[in-house]
């Protein structure tokens, strides 16, 4: 009774398929993880314009005051602001009432 084996034709057809599927597969993973991250980064920044307009009204600051220190949002964030952080790497700019922050990670990062 004879074994049967794989050859080297056929290993190497199984690996040039897998790797056509990583090529195919790879982009796609990688552009849904930065809209992810866009996504995630518009919503801190929502959640961020809304804790500042009420940091106003609370303080009857007017349009283009600024929020002279961070910490006092915390009252109107989940958490704290300082746990705020953009997935893309990007550091937020709080900006001054009336306008929106914004995200240095990218272009794309805006309200």
């Amino acid at each position: 009774m004879q074994k049967k084996h794989f050859t080297l034709v056929e290993i190497m057809i199984v690996v040039a398929i897998i790797g056509l599927l990583a090529a195919i597969a790879i982009p796609s993973f990688m552009r849904a993880r930065e809209t992810s991250q866009r996504n995630a980064c518009i919503n801190n920044l929502r959640q961020i314009d809304g804790a500042k307009e009420q940091w106003a009204m609370d303080n009857n600051a007017n349009t283009g005051d600024t929020v002279t220190d961070t910490t006092d949002l915390d009252d109107y964030v989940k958490g704290t602001y300082a746990e705020i952080t953009c997935p893309g790497g990007g550091d937020y700019t709080l900006n001054v009432i009336g306008t929106d922050p914004t995200c240095d990670a990218d272009a794309s990062h805006t309200l």
